[in-house]
C-alpha cells in the first residue's frame, strides 16, 4: 500500500510585506501525479522552491519521503527538479551531462555511466547520447532535463512548466514520459503548468493556488465536479417557429447567456442548467433535444481564479 511521499503543513513565504505563499497544506501519495495550478503570481514557483529546499519557508513545514524540512540536505538527495528555465552546457554530450550529475550524487564512474545510458533510453534519447547538447531541439533538452531529475532515483520529482514552448507532438512526448515516471517507477510527480488539458490527461489530483492561497485540492474529478458544477453550457433545440421565444425566455433567467445559431440555442449558465430548462418548459415551449456539456477543469479554474492576478 502506498504512503504519503510529500506533505506540506501551513507552508508560508513572505518577501518583506508581500505574502507569496499563505498557509498551504496538502499531501501527495507515492506514484501520484499532482497538478499545481494557478495564474501568474499565484505562488506556484515559490511553493516548488520551498519544497525543493531552494527557499526556506517563513512559516510552516513540509516533509519528503518522511524526511522533515529541518533536514534540507537529506531532502535534496530524495528529490529531482526540472526548473522552468533550465540551462545546459552546450558542448557536453547528453551522456556526459548525465554522468557528471550522477557523479555529483556519489555514483562511481561505472555506475554513473550505467545510469546515464538507462535514463537516456527511457527518455528516448539513446540515439543522441554522444551528440552535443547544442544540437538538441527544445523538446530533446526538456527530456534530457527530466532524465537529469531522475539521476538520483528520487522519491519526488518537481517539473515546472515542462512543456512550455513545445509543439503538440513534443507536449505529448513529455506527458507520456511523466505518466511513465509515475506508473513504472512509482515516483511522485509535481507538475506545475498553465495548460489545463495537460492536467486532465496525466494528473490524478490537483492543487489550485491563487494569491498564495489554496483554492481547491483533490482529484481532478472532485475539483471539476465540485467547483465547476454550477458553470455549465449546453445546447437546446426547439421547433424553428419557437426559437425566438425560447431565446427571449432564457435571456430573462438570471446568470444565463444565450446564443442563437440556426436551429440551436446555446446556453451558458453560472448556476447550472436546471433553471434554464425549467424556464423553457414553464413557458410551454417544445424541447426537441437538450444536451449538457460535461464540466471541465478549465471551467473550475476560471471560476475560482476569476479576478485574481493574471
Amino acid at each position: 500500500m502506498s504512503g504519503v511521499s510529500l506533505e506540506a503543513r501551513e507552508l508560508s513565504k513572505w518577501f518583506g510585506s508581500r505574502t507569496a505563499v499563505d498557509s498551504v497544506s496538502f499531501a501527495v501519495q507515492e506514484g501520484e501525479v499532482i497538478g499545481l495550478l494557478g495564474p501568474n503570481g499565484a505562488g506556484k514557483t515559490t511553493t516548488i522552491r520551498m519544497l525543493s529546499t531552494i527557499l526556506s519557508p517563513t512559516g510552516g513545514d513540509f516533509a519528503v519521503a518522511g524526511v522533515p524540512s529541518s533536514r534540507p540536505a537529506d531532502i535534496r538527495a530524495r528529490i529531482g527538479v526540472l526548473p522552468e528555465s533550465a540551462g545546459y552546457p552546450a558542448f557536453q554530450t547528453g551522456l556526459e551531462y548525465l554522468m557528471y550529475h550522477g557523479r555529483l550524487f556519489g555514483l562511481s564512474r561505472a555506475e554513473a555511466r550505467q545510469t546515464a545510458v538507462r535514463l537516456l533510453k527511457q527518455v528516448g534519447l539513446a540515439d543522441r547520447a554522444q551528440s552535443r547538447i547544442a544540437t538538441y531541439s527544445r523538446g530533446m533538452r526538456q527530456r534530457l532535463g527530466i532524465a537529469r531529475a531522475l539521476v538520483n532515483n528520487p522519491s519526488v520529482v518537481f517539473l515546472d512548466e515542462p512543456t512550455l514552448g513545445l509543439d503538440p507532438a513534443g507536449q505529448r512526448e513529455i506527458l507520456t514520459l511523466v505518466r511513465t515516471i509515475a506508473e513504472a517507477r512509482g515516483t511522485t510527480v509535481v507538475l506545475s503548468t498553465h495548460t489545463l488539458p495537460e492536467v486532465e490527461q496525466v494528473c490524478s489530483s490537483v492543487l489550485i493556488l491563487n494569491q498564495g492561497k489554496v483554492l481547491a485540492s483533490g482529484s481532478v474529478a472532485e475539483v471539476t465536479s465540485t467547483e465547476a458544477a454550477g458553470h455549465q453550457s449546453g445546447r437546446l433545440r426547439v421547433p424553428p417557429e419557437e426559437m425566438a421565444r425560447a431565446a427571449e425566455v432564457l435571456r430573462r433567467v438570471p446568470g444565463v447567456s444565450v446564443e442563437v445559431l440556426k436551429d440551436v440555442v446555446t446556453v451558458t449558465s453560472a448556476d447550472g442548467m436546471n433553471n434554464a430548462l425549467s424556464a423553457v418548459l414553464d413557458a410551454g415551449l417544445t424541447v426537441v433535444a437538450f444536451e449538457v456539456d460535461g464540466a471541465r477543469l478549465s471551467d473550475a479554474f476560471l471560476a475560482m481564479t476569476r479576478g485574481g492576478t493574471s
